[in-house]
């Protein structure tokens, strides 16, 4: 970990208070490398994983540059000087979020722009005049069509999570956008990976560009540990172990393969007295961020999600990631596992199987890079007990509650108030990105154990992009509780690496957007 502070690097007086007065005060290898090219308005391409630090390293420069030129100027109705584009809303909004402090310093007027909500409190910020846009395409090109928003005085353009946009078919969209903005302007372009497409708009967009890798794409996370538990007996077998393991007094994210089985567990798991909330597909946006709001500030623990969430969960203390269900693709258990062990902290990752999945979860770990060895387990078993910690410290006698849209009623705020100021809420992190939330309602163990890994692709996957997020570079995890492993009882685990490309499948661009 660098120990490289913002104001060696340059940083101006007034972003560097900012950041400060948040506790940022020592920068990450990515803007390490990148704010002396990027503050000097350098073409610069990124590559890092996901969790490394990028939302600040294009924040700052972006922020840097343009306040320093528009110190009492005039700004023009539906014309921003900068633009970053985002694959999702709820990447948009983080983006947004942890800009805002740095924009305050400089008197800037942010606005983000996305789809799945009303155009109108959109287009009135536009009209009053907005130096800054966050915005997913779809959106931002109905608004151009509409006349609302011009991008030729644009002079920044910033592109965030390339690899996931061009996942999600925008890169025609983006093309388009970015062809409407002034070519002499500075282009900042942040990918995990440079496949699928990414590649085409660095050659087209970016001129005489910097190239910064600072974490191959399967370079170690040497705080995250990998587990894989076999579990016989069934089902019923598999809804106790998954019950034991999302019991712990920290936050759990378990993944699921459809919304139906997410939504089902979610409900089992509340009912035994683990408040929870499901993500996925069908959830409109305002359960979506009550959802969030639970997870992130403690009100609700554990986060039942369908691959919808494998990038867009950023809360700090999300210790233990959960694979009730195995992907169908390594990028997706990548992206999945990524939700711990971010910014350097540390986390475990645990791939529940029954014996018929043994061989495709092993093809999927080889071609994730991920070598650990398969260990028989119980919901008694001691490594699993290793990664609980003290279940009476958090397991409360289920409190009467209907699930309504998501989460978890009123009737039972008052319990998960008492819990949260028992746990207390994560932070934001010091790489400069909000401790964003992600949550979602029920769905069961029992039902993911029926789901082999040779399974079809839900309907989750394969159709709404509307309620698909996308991973924010955001918040990290604070230090794992786990102290070790257990004596005699641990898996074989190795530290590994979690780069961030992408297994899910297009989503509806409209929708997105």
């Amino acid at each position: 970990m660098s120990d490289t502070t913002f104001a060696a690097l340059g940083v101006p007086a007034p972003i560097v208070t900012a950041l400060a007065a948040d506790d940022k005060t020592t920068a990450f290898p990515i803007q390490v490398d990148t704010l002396p090219d990027t503050l000097n308005g350098r073409d610069v391409l990124g590559r890092g994983k996901t969790g490394s630090g990028k939302t600040l390293a294009f924040s700052i420069p972006l922020v840097a540059r343009l306040g320093g030129k528009l110190a009492g100027g005039k700004r023009r109705p539906g014309r921003p000087l900068g633009l970053v584009l985002a694959p999702t809303r709820e990447l948009a909004t983080q983006i947004a979020a942890a800009m805002q402090p740095l924009a305050d310093a400089y008197g800037l007027k942010t606005t983000t722009i996305f789809g799945g909500v009303s155009q109108n409190r959109q287009v009135a910020a536009l009209k009053a005049g907005v130096d800054i846009v966050v915005a997913c395409p779809g959106r931002l090109e109905d608004l151009m069509k509409q006349n609302f928003i011009n991008l030729d005085a644009v002079e920044i353009t910033v592109l965030d999570e390339a690899d996931h946009m061009a996942d999600l078919g925008f890169l025609p969209g983006v093309t388009r956008i970015m062809n409407a903005t002034p070519d002499s302007g500075q282009r900042m372009l942040f990918s995990a990976t440079l496949d699928n497409g990414v590649d085409k708009l660095v050659k087209k967009f970016l001129h005489n560009e910097v190239l910064h890798e600072v974490d191959e794409a399967n370079s170690p996370v040497a705080a995250m540990t990998h587990h894989v538990f076999e579990v016989d007996g069934g089902a019923d077998a598999k809804t106790a172990l998954v019950q034991k393991l999302a019991s712990g007094t920290g936050r759990r994210i378990l993944f699921m393969r459809t919304k139906h089985h997410a939504k089902k567990l979610a409900k089992q798991l509340t009912d035994a007295g683990i408040p929870s909330v499901d993500l996925h597909g069908n959830l409109s946006q305002p359960q979506r961020d009550r959802n969030l709001a639970a997870f992130s500030d403690g009100s609700a623990r554990v986060l039942v999600a369908t691959d919808v969430a494998a990038r867009g969960v950023h809360v700090d203390n999300v210790e233990l990631v959960i694979h009730v269900d195995p992907p169908m693709e390594h990028k997706a258990y990548l992206h999945r596992s990524g939700r711990t062990a971010r910014a350097g902290s540390a986390g475990d990752v645990v791939t529940v199987m029954m014996g018929s999945q043994s061989k495709d979860v092993a093809q999927l770990l080889r071609k994730a890079g991920i070598s650990v060895s398969p260990q028989r387990v119980t919901a008694n078993s001691p490594a699993v007990d290793a990664l609980v910690g003290d279940i009476a410290a958090y397991v409360k006698p289920a409190p009467r509650m209907m699930q309504t849209g998501g989460g978890v009623s009123q009737g039972a705020n008052a319990q998960r108030k008492r819990d949260a100021r028992a746990g207390g809420s994560g932070r934001t992190d010091r790489s400069g990105r909000p401790a964003a939330a992600a949550s979602g309602r029920s769905g069961g163990a029992s039902g993911g154990a029926g789901s082999g890994s040779g399974q079809r692709r839900s309907s989750d996957q394969a159709s709404t992009g509307r309620a698909r997020s996308a991973s924010a570079e955001g918040s990290h995890a604070p230090r794992s509780r786990r102290s070790g492993a257990p004596a005699g009882g641990s898996a074989r685990t190795f530290s590994t690496s979690t780069p961030a490309s992408n297994g899910e499948r297009r989503p509806n661009r409209r929708a997105q957007g």
